[in-house]
């Protein structure tokens, strides 16, 4: 396999930063929203918040650099952000109310499970069998599917319940017009322009929506210029051994979530992901998750709302994603820069997510066209139940409320719940040896050519 490359040497800095300023943009709702939810159902002062929100993303940005530094040991080394698990926040808020537990049971838990993670990476990496071509493509297209409705609800101005002016017609000008100009840069735009069409999308309508009066400066206004990180800002943690397997359910479930993307990336860049690949990978998650126990902040997983941006921007190169990373350790040093964040619009930021989700699908069903025997029916019945079960539940989240909360913990997130749905059905239809079987909608039997690719991230 020829050497890869972290840098391109022929992009010039500014060109990388502003990528870089993308992924930091794509992920940021994410990583931020976790807090918020999180710290208001623990009654967290508002200085106690703002720690919370700073360290989150700072932790976010260590958690990247980890993982795209791809070493010997750990690291997957693709073009991958780290984020919150969202998986995580419902566990983390019954811990923090479990009378007896509280906050430092959580960070316990946390600290317990990312060395979970770390020490079984070995074992998870030897599942690389149970995710054919079948079951890639359906894992990566469910992930944009169960991603689109969320882009929706942003453009339409958030949460339809709170936000009484939720599908205004201001908003929905606001979102259709970003996604409008994306549309239209990418058509008519090139080179670098076109690959950082999202940024300028988000950029010009926050200044649209500055003018017509729709920005709130007030977070920049009030934000410090510096906040010192405090390790065990929450107290020395606690262990409870309910905690703790809890935790580790739900850090199976993001190791789960995150072969899917390593396994999409890997298809974009053109570079075969390895069982070896996927136990460094693991590792570094497992490392990311201790970090967020020992800064007091969250559990980490790969972010897949970053792929979308790989794909569109038409960037492979890990620098941009260094870049990122730095970024995000700077600005939970400086308040008053990620304060500079949260005056996007919600509808202008739903605007550019919509074409970045809708990507991920697209990636996704050009995956299952193009290496999976679609002439079998057997193939055809389980995309069709994996990405009708992961739409489904995303769709009906009150599905499964009735279940035990252990149980929900599986089959609540719409991406899991449809992945285990395609790895179950693989095995069930193709057996072990399914690949084969599963892949080469040109030649049935036969082995997808993709996959045997040398290939480096350029």
């Amino acid at each position: 396999m020829a050497r890869e490359r972290i840098f391109q040497k022929n992009r010039h800095p500014m060109q990388t930063f502003s990528l870089g300023i993308q992924h930091v943009l794509a992920m940021y709702a994410g990583a931020v929203i976790v807090p918020l939810i999180v710290g208001n159902a623990l009654k967290l002062t508002q200085e106690q918040l703002t720690y919370l929100i700073a360290i989150d993303l700072l932790a976010c940005g260590v958690a990247s650099l980890l993982q795209v530094w791809g070493n010997k040991y750990f690291g997957i080394g693709l073009p991958v952000m780290l984020g919150c698990a969202f998986q995580s926040i419902s566990p983390m808020i019954a811990i923090g109310t479990e009378k007896g537990m509280g906050v430092s049971a959580i960070y316990g838990a946390i600290l317990a499970s990312g060395l979970f993670v770390f020490l079984f990476a070995g074992v998870f990496s030897k599942l690389i069998r149970f995710f054919p071509p079948v079951v890639t493509g359906s894992v990566v297209t469910i992930i944009g599917v169960t991603l689109i409705p969320t882009a929706l609800g942003d453009l339409g101005g958030g949460n339809p319940g709170s936000n009484p002016e939720f599908g205004s017609l201001l908003n929905l000008a606001l979102g259709f017009g970003v996604l409008l100009l994306v549309i239209l840069l990418n058509r008519f735009a090139k080179g670098f322009v076109r690959s950082i069409s999202v940024l300028l999308g988000l950029i010009l309508g926050t200044v649209v929506a500055a003018l017509l009066g729709k920005v709130d400066f007030t977070p920049v206004i009030k934000a410090s210029w510096f906040h010192a990180v405090q390790p065990l800002y929450f107290g020395v943690p606690t262990f409870h051994l309910s905690a703790i397997l809890t935790m580790i359910l739900v850090a199976i479930v993001s190791v789960a979530e995150s072969t899917g993307v390593f396994l999409a990336l890997g298809k974009i860049v053109d570079k075969e992901v390895t069982s070896k690949d996927l136990a460094k990978g693991y590792r570094a998650e497992g490392l990311a998750i201790m970090l967020g126990g020992l800064f007091n902040s969250f559990p980490y997983t790969t972010y897949s709302q970053n792929v979308g941006l790989v794909q569109m921007s038409r960037v492979k190169t890990r620098d941009v994603i260094v870049v990122a990373g730095g970024l995000l350790v700077l600005i939970g040093f400086v308040p008053k820069i990620a304060a500079l964040t949260q005056i996007i619009p919600t509808s202008v930021l739903g605007g550019a997510m919509v074409s970045l989700f809708g990507l991920v699908l697209s990636s996704g069903i050009r995956m299952l066209g193009d290496q999976v025997n679609l002439n079998r029916y057997e193939n055809l019945l389980i995309i069709a139940c994996s990405v009708g079960m992961g739409l489904g539940v995303t769709t009906v989240p009150t599905l499964f409320d009735q279940l035990p909360s252990w149980l929900r913990i599986l089959v609540d997130n719409g991406i899991v719940a449809g992945s285990v749905t395609a790895i179950i059905m693989n095995l069930l239809f193709n057996g072990m040896r399914g690949a084969s079987n599963a892949s080469s909608a040109a030649s049935p039997g036969e082995p997808s050519g993709a996959a045997s690719q040398e290939s480096s991230i350029a």
